[in-house]
């Protein structure tokens, strides 16, 4: 690394400390937030902060107990996932309760958990309908035809989702519908604009660069590396920064059928558990607690900054040009090419990294990202905390 870019991250860090202590509120959901328990709001930086009142359209004080209601569902849906067994059929996050929404198939019961979240009779298991996912993963393989954007379960809707491009509707489109509906009938289908591609021209978190050549972001520190998308690079490709100076090399990637990657750095790489919101602020990573759908997720990329919106989805089939990829997690938050490998935060725990979407951040879209927890289990890796 150059003596210019290790400059630039200790002026940043030397920023985000100086700001963290001793004046919390500085870098802090606004004042008044001090724990992480269950029943209070996750500390997270001023510009996260401002990005969800942007966003979610929010007061200063509607941040923190949003985080807060967040930080509850979460830990409910662990019990709730437990306690229903095999009649438990997802849950999400329900803004306009602050509650945790619990599906349970078969005859309604009471709350079960003790933690005040609704109960919403359906027809159908989480187990049922991911079953009738996982026949359509294999069915695909690694590809689908060209209009068929991906497939995954929809738990408030209690159904399985087939999205295709309304504009790129074909024989191939409507058997692959076809041979999906008579699968169960809570398949349904719903028509998009646009496909999903994979974003990798420009930088999310911190640019790097493939073999001199191509440019993505950084996702996470790691002990050893980083972890980013695995379009970005092969096993062996050379990452650089903006100077020339080696990072290091991708030391395990995969895509299709997943979209994940590391970098191994070399000796003299300075790592930091912090993401750049390229807004005058650095970003807290505590952890990786992976958050119900529904809940509120923050991205950060160099090409549109940092952007607010809600978790729509999880483990969904998406069916980009290059092939199949699985286990993707569904926003409605924007991007737009050049935001790949970025970084995914839900107050200060990790969730991603960026894969694609379609779409861009002045008409809106659907982004994809890869969670992180797998990565990480993939390649035995830990994520270096702030």
């Amino acid at each position: 690394m150059t003596s210019s870019r290790t400059v630039r991250l200790a002026g940043a860090i030397v920023l985000a400390l100086g700001l963290a202590v001793p004046s919390l509120p500085a870098v802090a959901a606004p004042s008044g937030v001090a724990t992480t328990s269950p029943t209070s709001a996750p500390r997270v930086s001023l510009g996260m902060a401002e990005a969800m009142k942007r966003d979610f359209g929010l007061t200063a004080e509607g941040v923190r107990t949003r985080l807060a209601q967040e930080e509850r569902a979460r830990g409910a849906e662990v019990v709730a996932r437990k306690l229903y067994g095999s009649a438990y059929a997802g849950s999400w996050f329900d803004p306009a309760t602050g509650k945790l929404a619990v599906a349970v198939a078969g005859d309604a019961a009471a709350d079960k958990t003790g933690l005040d979240v609704t109960v919403v009779p359906v027809a159908h298991t989480y187990a049922q309908l991911d079953a009738t996912k996982t026949v359509l993963d294999r069915r695909a393989g690694k590809a689908a035809p060209t209009g068929v954007n991906g497939w995954y379960v929809d738990v408030r809707t209690n159904t399985v989702v087939v999205t295709v491009n309304r504009h790129k509707v074909d024989a191939a489109v409507t058997a692959f519908v076809d041979e999906a509906k008579a699968l169960h009938p809570a398949v349904r289908v719903v028509q998009e604009d646009h496909s999903p591609v994979p974003y990798a021209d420009v930088v999310g978190g911190w640019p790097y660069w493939i073999n001199n050549a191509g440019r993505c972001s950084i996702g996470f520190a790691v002990y050893g590396g980083f972890v980013t998308a695995g379009h970005c690079g092969t096993p062996g490709s050379q990452a650089t920064d903006q100077n020339g100076a080696l990072y290091g090399y991708f030391a395990g990637s995969t895509f299709p059928y997943y979209d994940y990657s590391w970098v191994r750095t070399v000796a003299g790489v300075n790592l930091w558990g912090y993401m750049e919101g390229y807004n005058g602020y650095w970003y807290y990573v505590r952890g990786s607690a992976q958050v119900p759908v529904g809940s509120g997720v923050c991205r950060s990329g160099s090409t549109t900054g940092m952007w607010c919106n809600y978790i729509q989805a999880r483990n969904q089939t998406v069916n980009y040009p290059q092939g199949v990829v699985y286990n993707l997690t569904r926003t409605n938050v924007c991007a737009e090419p050049g935001d790949s490998g970025g970084s995914w935060l839900s107050s200060n725990q990790a969730q991603g990294v960026t894969s694609g979407g379609s779409g861009n951040c002045s008409t809106g879209g659907t982004t994809y990202y890869q969670e992180v927890n797998p990565i990480l289990s993939a390649y035995g890796l830990s994520l270096i905390l702030s």
